[in-house]
């Protein structure tokens, strides 16, 4: 796999660190100039939205990463956006990122619906419309597609009210000692609240290496068997989409995929 590329010079510089040298975090794509971390923004629309809605953010014990602003007062310059440097790393402490994200939701549930959404085409957005019965796709039955349908059929309406979900905790919850835990941007959804912690706690079952009692122990939560039903469906098409996946990434969400069913 080949190193990204780091932020220009006139971008490291629009965002006050012309002479960091860049540090590349965790193999990319976020890079650390000084005390600023630049990442990859393709999609500006998205980037400015995430800019201002981390800036507006306070949930009570939790660092969140606020964005830089350029000289000339843009959140994205060049296809590059910027928020200040949060130290930590992520690490397998699987029922408080859970946490993180029920604390996170409450905070963003008064939220607009992004407009962005509407637009967006990438493969985790088609498996995520796919998982609500929104879109059909086709996916690979020997990479998901198969297993997809198996649970599709136990799905149930889910009467919660959408509002804006992080929908890519897992991994991205980073941990520094006793410091609060410190999130680095926002992969927006438009789902009922217990939605981000159920893709969480599927993403730990699946590739943490969480125990199984992870998900009963978030069962308190609303709607939880139909809720963590559509974040399996959700990585199951993902996975049957995805060109990288193969068999052997797919054995740990078969594994969750036969707890959940246990749950529904």
């Amino acid at each position: 796999m080949t190193t990204p590329e780091p932020p220009p010079s006139h971008v490291r510089a629009a965002f006050g660190a012309r002479d960091a040298e860049p540090e590349l975090i965790d193999g990319g794509p976020v890079w650390r100039c000084g005390e600023a971390a630049i990442r990859p923004a393709g999609k500006p629309a998205e980037a400015t939205w995430v800019a201002r809605t981390l800036d507006a953010l306070d949930v009570e014990n939790l660092r969140v990463a606020r964005p830089l602003r350029s000289t000339d007062g843009r959140y994205v310059v060049g296809g590059w956006a910027a928020t200040k440097y949060l130290s930590g790393r992520a690490e397998p402490r699987h029922d408080e990122v859970v946490d993180v994200a029920v604390k996170l939701h409450r905070a963003t549930a008064e939220l607009p619906r992004p407009r962005f959404l509407d637009a967006r085409t990438d493969l985790f957005a088609v498996a995520d419309r796919c998982a609500w019965d929104e879109e059909a796709a086709d996916l690979d039955p020997e990479l998901g597609g198969r297993l997809f349908e198996l649970l599709a059929a136990h799905r149930k309406p889910v009467a919660l009210r959408p509002q804006v979900v992080h929908g890519d905790l897992f991994g991205t919850v980073l941990f520094a000692g006793d410091a609060a835990p410190a999130i680095i941007d926002f992969v927006a959804y438009w789902r009922p609240a217990p939605y981000g912690a159920a893709v969480v706690v599927v993403d730990a079952l699946s590739w943490g290496g969480a125990d199984q009692g992870l998900a009963r122990r978030w069962a308190h939560l609303d709607e939880w068997p139909q809720v963590l039903l559509r974040a399996v469906l959700f990585r199951l098409a993902v996975h049957a989409l995805h060109p990288r996946s193969s068999r052997q990434s797919l054995v740990g969400l078969e594994r969750t995929a036969a707890l959940v069913l246990d749950l529904v």
